[in-house]
């Protein structure tokens, strides 16, 4: 009897085809819509190609940990915007943080974070690289090229190897002369890193102000929707983008396609929503500014806000994120009732998203620094009617006050 002919489609059997199917779709669909592409298992044509490379600009898709095509459109769009070399994404901004930390540090390296920095950057240096050795220092934001005679130079030592910015700086809002200080840190052989949240990557130009590395947290205007955990890193040079990668891959940074195609949404839309958000902040705190509660408003456009003079020289533009600060004759008690009956401001961490948000802080600045304690509020202008947020304000002010 003669041996059967073997047919894989008549040997398999339903569980099998569960897995291994036959089928073909038709090719050639087109959207405008980014595919989502989900995966861990990244296919090999032959034995002989498999690799364990990072890199997938060099080398292929390799692994699902180092990003699908969903992952790399989404990191090749901020790197455009922003005019670097390469971008890595982060599951979000801190993560950022913390991995341009760890790939360019090591026990004996000394970094410089502006005093004005989001906390757990701040958080990160004293509790974690600390017990790696790394030792850390806090700086004025306002130093430069030199204030009251202290200049950034002036601070760096033989074995400072980075310096960080955040312009402007979170709550207290100052910006900085990132120019000088990238001038100063180069001649002294230290790395400048960025934290860009507050342009979006559009209104400041990182790179061409002399900065080496940027961050972003996608979590706040790229996404825009407050439903993104997400953050990002951009290099200037492919030194950077190696030590990076490398140490981006063995931390298992790994972000999800989804929340990235979120954020690849959120892009699309996001110059409408940046226009009229910087529209509508600047209306508001202007007439914050001419309130008989208001003692200051740190918002970078406006002329008495600190580090004004580099804002109108380096940005082309603001964001709706800004700070109030009431007079001294505000109690605690007073400004909690004030953030507490606002009607269209919600109270929550994070900001840029479509919400207005109001949250009150207790600052006391460290020597030479303000000392606003109770008195100072943050908002985030979101994207309701400027109108309708001023009668807002306008109410719960009088409320409290009795204006």
């Amino acid at each position: 009897m003669p041996p059967r002919s073997y047919n894989p489609a008549m040997a398999k059997s339903w569980k099998t085809r569960l897995i291994h199917s036959d089928v073909k779709v038709p090719e050639g669909y087109r959207s405008l819509a980014s595919p989502v592409y989900r995966g861990s298992t990244t296919l090999f044509p032959d034995a002989a190609s498999v690799n364990d490379t990072w890199d997938q600009h060099e080398a292929g898709y390799t692994y699902g940990l180092y990003g699908t095509p969903t992952t790399l459109e989404l990191a090749g769009k901020i790197c455009e915007l922003e005019k670097g070399y390469r971008t890595l994404v982060t599951p979000g901004g801190q993560g950022a943080i913390a991995l341009i930390n760890l790939a360019l540090l090591k026990s004996g390296d000394h970094i410089l974070i502006p005093e004005s920095v989001y906390t757990p950057n701040r958080k990160l240096a004293s509790h974690v690289l600390r017990r790696f050795g790394v030792e850390a220092s806090f700086y004025p934001p306002e130093v430069g090229a030199g204030i009251n005679d202290l200049r950034i130079k002036d601070l760096l030592r033989e074995n400072t190897r980075l310096v960080w910015c955040e312009s402007p700086g979170s709550i207290t809002m100052e910006v900085q002369d990132v120019p000088a200080i990238a001038e100063a840190a180069h001649a002294r052989g230290a790395l400048v890193a960025l934290d860009n949240t507050w342009s979006a990557g559009v209104f400041f130009d990182a790179f061409a102000h002399g900065v080496d590395i940027t961050m972003q947290a996608l979590t706040k205007y790229i996404a825009g929707h407050s439903d993104v955990l997400l953050g990002s890193v951009t290099v200037k040079d492919k030194g950077l983008y190696q030590k990076l990668g490398a140490t981006h891959q063995l931390l298992g940074c790994a972000s999800s396609p989804d929340d990235c195609s979120l954020a690849l949404r959120g892009m699309r839309t996001m110059a409408v929503r940046l226009k009229h958000i910087e529209a509508s902040a600047l209306r508001i705190a202007r007439w914050l500014a001419a309130r008989p509660e208001i003692e200051r408003v740190l918002h970078p456009a406006l002329e008495n806000s600190p580090g004004h003079e580099f804002w109108k020289r380096d940005f082309t533009g603001s964001a709706g994120v800004f700070s109030i600060v009431f007079k001294p004759q505000a109690t605690k008690a007073q400004v909690l009732q004030f953030v507490d009956g606002l009607e269209l401001f919600e109270i929550g961490y994070s900001w840029a998203g479509v919400t207005s948000l109001a949250v009150a802080y207790d600052f006391h600045g460290s020597k030479g620094r303000p000392n606003y304690g109770h008195r100072i509020v943050r908002l985030n202008i979101g994207l309701e009617d400027t109108e309708d947020l001023l009668e807002d304000l306008e109410h719960c002010l009088a409320q409290v006050w009795g204006g």
